[in-house]
């Protein structure tokens, strides 16, 4: 049997592992960690590739990757990633995909995060863009906790927020559509900064430029 993607969100562990972190995260008050991040950050990492033109099982393990790159969560926020990226070894090892695919997907999930992560493959680059760009007012869950929190505020304030892949140019971008009158623009920055530079060097191990639209206006 292939493991695909729809192999991997189908499987009980899995499914048990992603909600279970989500209110673990819910409880510490981050913003949406769970199935509709996982969804998303899966389809749009496994775009990034499909637009630039790699092959199809390198876009499925990219949508894999992206699907479990915040499984760990379960276990704690700290250091995420490596959890993540051990749990995922673990699910996908009993689904028997073969080795060299699992150490493909483990070092991405393993270097996705921007305080300590670097782009260090093709699904790595991928799945850091993707993860990154997923900032909207969807991922708010209690919309009075804008008055007191950074995050929550600036994620509230993303009114729309596309991820635009141009293979003939090379280019990669963020357009994002921010209501001023919740967060200003430079409150996007101060926290998501980090964010933006490993997306800028995961955009150029791809070959590719880094763009980032706010409100129509070009900033980076």
């Amino acid at each position: 049997m292939v493991v695909d993607l729809n192999v991997v969100k189908k499987d009980p562990e899995v499914i048990a592992f992603i909600r279970q972190a989500d209110r673990y995260l819910e409880v510490l008050g981050y913003t949406e960690h769970g199935e509709r991040h996982a969804r998303l950050i899966a389809k749009n990492a496994r775009m990034i590739l499909f637009e630039l033109g790699y092959n199809e099982r390198l876009c499925e393990l990219a949508a894999i990757a992206g699907y479990l790159h915040d499984i760990g969560n379960v276990v704690t926020r700290e250091r995420h990633e490596q959890s993540s990226a051990l749990i995922a070894r673990d699910v996908l090892s009993r689904l028997k995909m073969p080795p060299e695919e699992i150490a493909e997907i483990v070092s991405a999930i393993g270097n996705h995060h921007e305080e300590n992560g670097s782009p260090i493959s093709e699904i790595s680059a991928a799945l850091i863009l993707a993860d990154k760009a997923d900032v909207h007012q969807s991922r708010v869950r209690n919309p009075e906790f804008i008055k007191f929190d950074i995050h929550d505020r600036v994620n509230f304030a993303v009114k729309k927020s596309v991820l635009i892949v141009n293979r003939r140019d090379r280019k990669i971008t963020f357009n994002l559509n921010i209501d001023t009158s919740i967060a200003p623009v430079m409150d996007y920055f101060e926290i998501f900064l980090s964010r933006m530079i490993i997306s800028r060097r995961a955009a150029d191990f791809l070959g590719c430029r880094f763009e980032l639209i706010i409100n129509n206006a070009r900033i980076i």
